[in-house]
């Protein structure tokens, strides 16, 4: 925004100091004019003056006006030079946040202004604005994170169709069923990515209608409708807890359960495996539980499993290399997200969407192996 040049926040304080002393003085010489001047007696011209000599009300005023005069210019003086030096000095921390500032505006988000000293205003500011530029920081390397995966992740469906086609067109003779199918699994991996990132980024900007939801009812829809992936897998599904309404949107809140649970039944043991899932209310905070047996997951392997494009079953892979205890299942889907397993969106969604309802999520290592998701909500409706 351009503006028209005006005074500066420096001079328009030295001149407030100038001013006040100014209006000090002003208020000091009426005092001595009420209070001691105009007791003063100022006798007529043709009285006589009998006696020792006193100081009339006129010569008292001829001689004080003068150096009052001259102390006023120095009060205006001493109040300019000293107000524009404290005024730099008290102004300087404002200056430094000024600098930090379009620093920042150029995209250089790394600098931090750390104010030193105690704690006032001009301190505190810095402080929250030092904490605003990490938090910046953070989403924009998280966004920018996001994008390239997100690019890389749909060039490779993108160049599977692309060289398919390729094969077609050059080799009409070839075009079999087979060839069909694969580009038919490819395009659908490439729908269900789309539309992973669409619903991660609905729940990022909080573009929902909020209205009473069940977590009991979205938990049993989602261990019903993931029955036949439990069956396929061996995994028993579990579910208990109570009736709890939490404020938000219905099919978002669906997506959470259902993410959850179909991760629980795809990074299980294969064939006796178990996913509890449980609802319950506590102080004021809807809980939602989905606890599953498994691999054995380190605290740093299980933190990242919220990151996006993080897969669970490379991870487990990664941490239990050469263990033999890496989860089973179906290869690529890992953490993954119901209609777009192996793209390593699902956890990623379940926190974005958890955030968007003003809630928590802990995901917890079990010692003898699995995962414990809690997700924690403001209970409401």
């Amino acid at each position: 925004m351009s503006r028209e040049p005006g005074l500066s926040v420096r001079l328009k304080l030295a001149l407030s100091y100038a001013g006040f002393l100014m209006v000090a003085g002003g208020l000091l010489l009426a005092v001595v004019w009420v209070f001691l001047l105009r007791y003063v007696p100022q006798p007529p011209a043709w009285s006589p003056r009998p006696g020792p000599h006193s100081p009339t009300r006129y010569e008292l005023l001829h001689a004080f006006a003068p150096r009052a005069a001259v102390m006023a210019v120095f009060l205006l003086v001493f109040g300019l030079v000293g107000g524009w030096i404290l005024a730099g000095r008290m102004l300087a921390p404002l200056t430094r946040i000024t600098d930090a500032t379009r620093t920042a505006a150029t995209g250089s988000l790394g600098h931090r202004i750390r104010l030193p000293g105690r704690g006032d205003e001009f301190r505190e500011l810095a402080d929250a604005f030092d904490a605003m530029l990490e938090r910046l920081e953070a989403h924009v390397g998280e966004q920018r994170r996001f994008a390239a995966n997100a690019s890389h992740e749909l060039r490779t469906p993108l160049a599977i169709t692309q060289a398919m086609l390729d094969v077609a067109r050059g080799h009409p003779e070839r075009v079999t069923g087979e060839l069909i199918e694969r580009l038919y699994a490819v395009n659908g991996r490439a729908i269900g990515l789309t539309e992973a990132l669409l619903l991660l980024s609905r729940a990022d900007q909080r573009s929902f209608a909020r209205e009473r939801v069940d977590l009991s009812l979205a938990a049993e829809e989602a261990s019903e409708t993931l029955l036949p992936l439990a069956e396929e897998h061996g995994v028993t599904v579990e579910v208990a807890g109570d009736v709890v309404y939490v404020s938000g949107s219905d099919s978002l809140l669906l997506q959470v359960t259902m993410n959850l649970v179909q991760n629980a039944i795809v990074h299980n043991v294969a064939g006796g495996g178990f996913v509890r899932i449980g609802t319950e209310a506590r102080a004021g905070t809807a809980v939602l539980t989905v606890e599953n047996s498994g691999a054995v997951l380190t605290p740093e392997v299980a933190a990242t499993l919220t990151e996006p494009f993080q897969r669970g079953n490379e991870r487990v892979r990664a941490a239990h290399a050469g263990t033999g205890q890496a989860g089973t299942g179906r290869p690529g889907a890992g953490y993954a997200g119901v209609g777009h397993a192996g793209v390593g969106l699902g956890l990623a969604i379940v926190a974005a969407i958890v955030r968007a309802h003003d809630g928590t999520l802990a995901l917890v290592p079990r010692g003898e192996g699995g995962l414990l998701v809690v997700v924690r909500l403001p209970a409401g409706g």
